[in-house]
């Protein structure tokens, strides 16, 4: 259980709202080359407007030491542009700029501060060890939020895609005041925690991408709670599991070894030895010879010498053939080397069975969702999250930080408690 936006009467209040709006930026100039995510926070920062909050966002952009790591003046005018309505860029964070303008704010109004990752206590190696406590004391100490804190009124977190990290801004302001999640936040718990618990059967993850140790967090877990009746495996992950099987895949086991899994090659015979009937992989390749696709049926007796960049002809009609009898398809993670137009079939392929099926489909953001954008299937699928690493962490059953604490705000909130 946690709190929505449903459960307050906001006319009158002063809100701190969490997004993440984190974007591809051009360098040279500071413009956002994509605003997929500053889109999507729109219904929350309008409905909070509309029902009279003064609107405070805190956002962050890249991280120190990036080129893209820049002032968030651009998302204030990308803001305003999609809201129809004027945003109030603060190029301060917590000092008396940033403390005045939130105090002279009128009802309705919305307010941009400064990148939060401009404060160093924000960036702290500290945060990376989350130890699971239910009151984020340190966070809720650090300058910013003692600053802050006081101004705002309620605290909403809207920020999904940075839901597995445990910095002051995500969840400092948790030791104070009530944690509402947005509108972005509530639907994508709602609807993954409806995928591990309770999906519709027969339940597929079809697993590929170059992450191949949280996929494989992912397997672990959607096998052993009984999620997913079946995995289909591509990409990385599916190398892994068919040298796990005994297949000679010559070069792309270096590949494997460059990437740091040669460890994973072990936990997938366990997990083959455990679940193999339940976890599939691919019949046949498509190898890059010289800048060209040409596929090759796997045996156990034919070494692979060539890299393999993508699914074959037969894995995708076998793969289509198990997603047109499933009910739940969770995708995460493109099948090949899709940048590639000659190896972007698998990946492209997989896309359209799962949108001709009438399953409840769900891609786990990342490049898989870039993909389904390029190929036109975006508004065909029914959830495409916002989080690429914090969706995959959540499917993988690990504790996320940022809904640990609105989980436990709702308790506090019920007993009254926000107090020291």
């Amino acid at each position: 259980m946690f709190l929505t936006i449903d459960d307050f009467d906001f006319e009158g209040k002063t809100v701190a709202l969490r997004v993440d709006i984190n974007s591809p930026m051009d360098v040279n100039n500071h413009t956002i080359l994509d605003d997929t995510r500053i889109r999507a926070c729109i219904s929350t920062i309008k409905e909070l407007s509309n029902n009279g909050a003064k609107v405070v966002i805190l956002a962050h952009q890249s991280r120190p030491g990036k080129k893209d790591f820049t002032p968030l003046c651009a998302h204030a005018q990308k803001l305003s542009e999609s809201l129809d309505s004027e945003v109030y860029y603060v190029d301060d964070l917590f000092g008396s700029h940033a403390i005045n303008s939130v105090k002279r704010m009128a009802d309705g109004e919305i307010l941009l501060l400064e990148n939060v990752r401009f404060y160093s206590e924000e960036v702290l190696k500290d945060w990376n060890n989350w130890e699971g406590t239910s009151c984020p004391k340190k966070q809720g100490k650090t300058i910013m939020i003692k600053q802050l804190h006081s101004l705002f009124d309620y605290f909403i977190n809207d920020a999904f895609a940075a839901a597995h990290r445990a910095q002051p801004s995500l969840v400092g302001f948790a030791y104070y005041m009530p944690v509402i999640a947005g509108r972005i936040m509530e639907r994508e718990i709602k609807t993954l925690d409806k995928i591990i618990k309770n999906p519709d059967k027969p339940s597929i993850f079809i697993l590929g991408g170059a992450k191949a140790d949280d996929s494989i967090e992912v397997i672990k877990n959607v096998l052993k709670n009984n999620s997913g009746d079946r995995v289909l495996t591509t990409g990385i992950v599916a190398n892994i599991f068919l040298i796990a099987k005994g297949y000679d895949l010559g070069p792309n086991k270096d590949v494997i070894r460059h990437m740091g899994y040669l460890n994973q090659i072990e936990i997938a015979k366990d997990l083959l030895e455990t679940y193999g009937d339940k976890i599939e992989t691919p019949i046949d390749v498509a190898l890059n010879i010289e800048g060209q696709r040409e596929e090759m049926e796997l045996t156990l007796e034919k070494r692979i010498i060539y890299p393999i960049h993508d699914i074959g002809t037969e894995t995708i009609a076998y793969y289509s053939d198990i997603i047109r009898e499933s009910k739940t398809i969770v995708a995460n993670g493109p099948a090949g080397v899709f940048e590639n137009k000659n190896f972007l079939k698998g990946t492209a392929e997989i896309l359209y069975a799962m949108t001709k099926s009438k399953a409840f489909t769900v891609i786990g953001g990342g490049h898989l969702s870039a993909v389904a954008g390029i190929v036109g299937v975006s508004n065909d699928i029914n959830h495409i999250s916002t989080g690429g690493g914090a969706c995959i962490e959540f499917l993988a059953g690990k504790k996320l930080p940022v809904i640990e604490i609105l989980k436990n705000s709702y308790r506090k909130y019920k007993d009254g408690d926000f107090n020291e």
